[in-house]
Protein backbone atom coordinates (compact mmCIF):
# COMPACT_ATOMS: atom_id res chain seq x y z
CA UNK A 1 0.00 0.00 0.00
CA UNK A 2 1.39 3.38 -0.98
CA UNK A 3 1.95 6.12 1.55
CA UNK A 4 -0.60 8.27 -0.30
CA UNK A 5 -3.24 5.55 0.00
CA UNK A 6 -2.49 5.01 3.68
CA UNK A 7 -2.83 8.74 4.33
CA UNK A 8 -6.19 8.73 2.52
CA UNK A 9 -7.48 5.88 4.67
CA UNK A 10 -6.16 7.50 7.84
CA UNK A 11 -8.13 10.61 6.93
CA UNK A 12 -11.29 8.52 6.50
CA UNK A 13 -10.86 7.18 10.04
CA UNK A 14 -10.17 10.66 11.44
CA UNK A 15 -13.16 12.25 9.70
CA UNK A 16 -15.46 9.36 10.64
CA UNK A 17 -14.35 9.53 14.29
CA UNK A 18 -15.05 13.25 14.38
CA UNK A 19 -18.40 12.57 12.70
CA UNK A 20 -19.65 10.19 15.39
CA UNK A 21 -18.36 12.59 18.06
CA UNK A 22 -20.24 15.51 16.53
CA UNK A 23 -23.38 13.37 16.35
CA UNK A 24 -23.14 12.70 20.10
CA UNK A 25 -22.55 8.97 19.73
CA UNK A 26 -19.33 9.15 21.76
CA UNK A 27 -17.65 11.52 24.17
CA UNK A 28 -13.96 12.23 24.67
CA UNK A 29 -12.02 9.20 25.88
CA UNK A 30 -14.66 6.62 24.98
CA UNK A 31 -15.67 4.50 22.01
CA UNK A 32 -13.51 3.52 19.06
CA UNK A 33 -13.60 3.15 15.31
CA UNK A 34 -11.58 1.08 12.85
CA UNK A 35 -11.15 0.38 9.16
CA UNK A 36 -9.90 -2.89 7.66
CA UNK A 37 -7.11 -2.47 5.11
CA UNK A 38 -8.08 -4.00 1.78
CA UNK A 39 -6.41 -7.33 0.97
CA UNK A 40 -4.38 -7.17 4.17
CA UNK A 41 -4.62 -8.77 7.58
CA UNK A 42 -4.42 -5.27 9.06
CA UNK A 43 -6.56 -2.40 10.30
CA UNK A 44 -6.41 1.27 11.16
CA UNK A 45 -7.91 2.10 14.57
CA UNK A 46 -8.32 5.12 16.80
CA UNK A 47 -5.88 5.45 19.73
CA UNK A 48 -6.60 4.80 23.37
CA UNK A 49 -8.27 7.63 25.33
CA UNK A 50 -9.11 9.39 22.12
CA UNK A 51 -9.77 13.14 22.16
CA UNK A 52 -11.91 13.41 19.05
CA UNK A 53 -11.67 17.15 18.54
CA UNK A 54 -7.86 17.01 18.43
CA UNK A 55 -7.52 13.75 16.49
CA UNK A 56 -5.04 13.79 13.59
CA UNK A 57 -3.96 11.30 10.95
CA UNK A 58 -0.71 10.61 12.78
CA UNK A 59 -2.69 9.48 15.85
CA UNK A 60 -4.37 6.63 14.00
CA UNK A 61 -2.79 3.25 14.72
CA UNK A 62 -1.94 0.83 11.93
CA UNK A 63 -1.70 -2.71 13.21
CA UNK A 64 -2.08 -6.35 12.26
CA UNK A 65 -5.18 -8.20 13.39
CA UNK A 66 -2.97 -10.33 15.65
CA UNK A 67 -2.10 -7.21 17.66
CA UNK A 68 1.30 -6.41 16.16
CA UNK A 69 1.84 -2.67 15.75
CA UNK A 70 3.01 -1.49 12.34
CA UNK A 71 3.08 2.28 12.62
CA UNK A 72 1.81 4.72 15.23
CA UNK A 73 2.79 7.47 17.60
CA UNK A 74 0.03 6.33 20.00
CA UNK A 75 -1.18 3.14 21.66
CA UNK A 76 -4.22 1.55 20.00
CA UNK A 77 -7.66 1.58 21.56
CA UNK A 78 -7.85 -0.85 24.45
CA UNK A 79 -10.72 -2.48 22.52
CA UNK A 80 -8.56 -3.40 19.51
CA UNK A 81 -9.00 -7.13 20.21
CA UNK A 82 -12.76 -6.81 19.78
CA UNK A 83 -12.32 -5.11 16.41
CA UNK A 84 -9.78 -7.64 15.17
CA UNK A 85 -11.94 -10.57 16.32
CA UNK A 86 -14.96 -9.18 14.45
CA UNK A 87 -12.86 -8.76 11.29
CA UNK A 88 -11.55 -12.32 11.55
CA UNK A 89 -15.05 -13.69 12.14
CA UNK A 90 -16.57 -11.66 9.32
CA UNK A 91 -14.46 -11.29 6.15
CA UNK A 92 -17.05 -8.97 4.58
CA UNK A 93 -16.73 -6.36 7.33
CA UNK A 94 -14.72 -3.29 6.32
CA UNK A 95 -15.46 -1.01 9.30
CA UNK A 96 -16.30 -1.45 12.99
CA UNK A 97 -17.64 1.22 15.36
CA UNK A 98 -18.14 0.94 19.12
CA UNK A 99 -20.12 3.74 20.78
CA UNK A 100 -21.40 4.68 24.21
CA UNK A 101 -24.35 6.65 22.82
CA UNK A 102 -26.78 7.53 25.65
CA UNK A 103 -29.96 5.59 24.82
CA UNK A 104 -28.11 2.55 23.49
CA UNK A 105 -26.06 2.47 26.68
CA UNK A 106 -29.22 2.77 28.78
CA UNK A 107 -30.64 -0.26 26.97
CA UNK A 108 -27.37 -2.15 27.32
CA UNK A 109 -27.28 -1.46 31.06
CA UNK A 110 -30.88 -2.62 31.38
CA UNK A 111 -30.04 -5.52 29.02
CA UNK A 112 -33.15 -4.88 26.96
CA UNK A 113 -33.28 -6.14 23.38
CA UNK A 114 -34.87 -3.86 20.79
CA UNK A 115 -37.57 -5.58 18.70
CA UNK A 116 -38.22 -4.73 15.06
CA UNK A 117 -39.88 -1.31 15.24
CA UNK A 118 -39.29 0.20 11.78
CA UNK A 119 -38.49 -1.23 8.33
CA UNK A 120 -35.17 0.63 8.23
CA UNK A 121 -34.04 -1.56 11.11
CA UNK A 122 -34.34 -4.71 9.02
CA UNK A 123 -32.77 -3.14 5.93
CA UNK A 124 -29.60 -1.93 7.66
CA UNK A 125 -29.24 -4.11 10.75
CA UNK A 126 -30.96 -7.32 9.69
CA UNK A 127 -33.58 -7.51 12.43
CA UNK A 128 -33.96 -7.03 16.17
CA UNK A 129 -31.08 -5.56 18.17
CA UNK A 130 -29.75 -8.26 20.44
CA UNK A 131 -27.84 -7.88 23.73
CA UNK A 132 -24.66 -9.88 24.33
CA UNK A 133 -23.93 -11.76 27.52
CA UNK A 134 -21.77 -9.81 29.97
CA UNK A 135 -18.01 -10.37 30.10
CA UNK A 136 -15.10 -8.20 31.16
CA UNK A 137 -13.92 -5.87 28.40
CA UNK A 138 -10.71 -6.63 26.48
CA UNK A 139 -11.05 -10.38 26.99
CA UNK A 140 -11.50 -13.25 24.55
CA UNK A 141 -14.82 -14.09 26.23
CA UNK A 142 -16.01 -10.53 25.59
CA UNK A 143 -15.33 -10.89 21.84
CA UNK A 144 -16.91 -14.35 21.74
CA UNK A 145 -20.09 -13.06 23.38
CA UNK A 146 -20.32 -10.14 20.96
CA UNK A 147 -19.84 -12.28 17.86
CA UNK A 148 -22.36 -14.84 19.11
CA UNK A 149 -24.95 -12.14 19.84
CA UNK A 150 -24.45 -10.53 16.42
CA UNK A 151 -25.65 -13.72 14.76
CA UNK A 152 -26.58 -12.60 11.24
CA UNK A 153 -27.05 -8.94 12.10
CA UNK A 154 -24.86 -5.86 11.80
CA UNK A 155 -25.25 -4.35 15.25
CA UNK A 156 -25.97 -5.23 18.87
CA UNK A 157 -25.94 -3.86 22.38
CA UNK A 158 -23.10 -5.12 24.58
CA UNK A 159 -24.25 -5.80 28.13
CA UNK A 160 -23.44 -2.76 30.29
CA UNK A 161 -21.07 -1.52 27.61
CA UNK A 162 -22.86 0.34 24.83
CA UNK A 163 -23.20 -0.56 21.16
CA UNK A 164 -21.13 -2.14 18.39
CA UNK A 165 -21.87 -2.11 14.65
CA UNK A 166 -20.07 -3.39 11.58
CA UNK A 167 -20.51 -2.50 7.93
CA UNK A 168 -19.31 -3.13 4.40
CA UNK A 169 -18.04 0.45 4.41
CA UNK A 170 -17.38 3.20 6.92
CA UNK A 171 -20.44 5.08 5.69
CA UNK A 172 -22.59 2.01 6.33
CA UNK A 173 -21.15 1.57 9.83
CA UNK A 174 -21.81 5.22 10.75
CA UNK A 175 -25.40 4.90 9.52
CA UNK A 176 -25.86 1.78 11.62
CA UNK A 177 -24.43 3.38 14.76
CA UNK A 178 -26.86 6.27 14.33
CA UNK A 179 -29.72 3.87 13.72
CA UNK A 180 -29.10 1.79 16.85
CA UNK A 181 -29.15 4.96 18.95
CA UNK A 182 -32.37 6.14 17.26
CA UNK A 183 -34.01 2.76 17.83
CA UNK A 184 -32.97 2.74 21.47
CA UNK A 185 -34.47 6.21 21.92
CA UNK A 186 -37.71 5.16 20.17
CA UNK A 187 -37.97 2.01 22.28
CA UNK A 188 -37.32 3.90 25.50
CA UNK A 189 -39.83 6.60 24.61
CA UNK A 190 -42.51 4.13 23.54
CA UNK A 191 -42.21 2.21 26.80
CA UNK A 192 -43.06 5.44 28.61
CA UNK A 193 -46.30 5.53 26.59
CA UNK A 194 -47.42 1.99 27.31
CA UNK A 195 -44.97 -0.10 25.33
CA UNK A 196 -43.83 -0.79 21.77
CA UNK A 197 -45.61 -2.77 19.08
CA UNK A 198 -43.15 -4.65 16.90
CA UNK A 199 -43.55 -5.15 13.16
CA UNK A 200 -45.10 -8.43 12.10
CA UNK A 201 -42.76 -11.01 10.65
CA UNK A 202 -45.04 -11.16 7.57
CA UNK A 203 -43.80 -7.74 6.48
CA UNK A 204 -40.11 -8.61 6.66
CA UNK A 205 -39.15 -10.63 3.54
CA UNK A 206 -38.76 -7.73 1.11
CA UNK A 207 -36.66 -5.82 3.63
CA UNK A 208 -34.47 -8.84 4.35
CA UNK A 209 -33.79 -9.16 0.61
CA UNK A 210 -32.57 -5.56 0.61
CA UNK A 211 -30.43 -6.25 3.69
CA UNK A 212 -28.87 -9.38 2.21
CA UNK A 213 -28.08 -7.75 -1.12
CA UNK A 214 -26.78 -4.39 0.04
CA UNK A 215 -25.78 -4.37 3.72
CA UNK A 216 -25.33 -7.84 5.26
CA UNK A 217 -21.84 -8.68 6.55
CA UNK A 218 -22.55 -12.17 7.89
CA UNK A 219 -21.67 -15.47 6.27
CA UNK A 220 -24.53 -17.35 7.94
CA UNK A 221 -28.01 -18.12 6.70
CA UNK A 222 -30.49 -15.26 6.34
CA UNK A 223 -31.48 -13.67 9.69
CA UNK A 224 -34.84 -14.05 11.32
CA UNK A 225 -37.04 -10.96 11.22
CA UNK A 226 -37.79 -11.04 14.90
CA UNK A 227 -36.42 -12.60 18.04
CA UNK A 228 -37.74 -16.09 18.66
Amino acid sequence: MSLIEEERLRLIVVNSAKNIYQKGLVQAGEGNISLRLENKNEMLITPTFNTYEELEKADIVRMKLNGTLISSSRKPSSEYRLHSDVYRARPRVKAVIHTHSPYATIMSAARIKIPVLIEEQVIFLGGFVNVSEFASAHTHEFSENVIKALGSRNGILMANHGCIVCGRSMKHAIKMAELVEKLAMIHYGATQMGGTVSISEKSCPMFIDDFEENFATHTNKAPACEEK
